[in-house]
């Protein structure tokens, strides 16, 4: 499995860090690509918004929608996103 590194070295803000699950979510989903294609500040988004999920049930709905999000294309966390719109 590729490692898939989170670098983004563009924000002022504070970095979240890729945990293991997320990193083997997007691998065995064939989206670690696209998920670095997106703007740092979305993967960093994505990774916050995960990672402050207080319960398991939470943050698995959280990863669920991040995966559809990424399949489909033109979405980021609800909102329109036309840059990521798949052609």
């Amino acid at each position: 499995m590729p490692d898939i590194h989170h670098e983004p070295t563009d924000l002022e803000r504070e970095i979240n860090p890729m945990p293991d699950d997320v990193r083997v979510t997007l691998a065995e989903a064939g989206l670690d690509e696209a998920f670095h294609q997106r703007p740092a500040y979305q993967q960093n988004d994505y990774l916050g918004w995960i990672g402050q999920a207080h319960r398991l049930p939470t943050r698995e709905k959280r990863i669920s929608q991040m995966i559809t999000e990424l399949r489909t294309g033109g979405v980021y966390m609800g909102m329109d996103h036309p840059p990521s719109r798949q052609g």
